[in-house]
């Protein structure tokens, strides 16, 4: 399995497997109030984040869980995760979603899609769930745009589920979208 997922290259990004090495990258991401309102609350330090990143990657191994770090393809710099995990007989948990402010333009939509092929094309599973804090109002919308229906919510979450037919369906769509410019093409 990790040789079909360890890296996944898009135009303008890539998603690498998480090593120990990115515990202290990965820990400031978590804890800095720029990005973690929206969280389950981090204790602890980057020895524990190292910790923890270590034992992932026997989950890793065992083909229970995919912990990506989202490069930039220009110079290779660290601008956020992403987690596929609770990787089921046909289905996986999708989540741990995080872009700092030096990732590329476009860099939402296309984690979303290369991570999405990893589970669904490449691992061929069949449903993703995602869960979502109700106040991310702005992830809760890009979900909605991105084709994910609403199955149910609690006082804290709303859940979403994404089918790999419905991620086929939108794929070419999605993807000429990333590809367009990165300019704006107007005069």
């Amino acid at each position: 399995m990790a040789n079909t997922v360890s890296v996944l290259d898009g135009v303008n990004i890539r998603l690498r497997l998480v090593e120990p090495d990115d515990a202290t990258y990965i820990f400031g991401l978590r804890t800095d109030p720029r990005y973690n309102a929206h969280l389950s609350e981090v204790t602890g330090s980057a020895a524990d984040q190292r910790r923890w990143i270590e034992a992932y990657k026997a989950r890793e191994a065992a083909g229970k869980e995919l912990y990506y770090l989202i490069e930039r393809r220009d110079t290779s710099k660290p601008c956020g995760t992403v987690r596929l995990y609770e990787i089921e007989e046909d289905s996986f948990t999708w989540g741990s979603w995080i872009l700092d402010e030096s990732k590329p333009r476009k860099a939402a939509l296309e984690s979303a899609l290369l991570s999405f092929d990893a589970g669904f094309e490449r691992l061929g599973l069949l449903r993703a769930t995602i869960d979502v804090r109700r106040e991310n109002k702005r992830a809760i919308e890009f979900y909605r745009r991105f084709g994910m229906s609403e199955i149910g919510s609690d006082e804290v979450n709303l859940y979403f589920d994404l089918d790999a037919r419905a991620f086929s369906e939108r794929r070419l769509e999605l993807d000429q979208v990333v590809e367009a410019r990165q300019e704006d093409s107007s005069p």
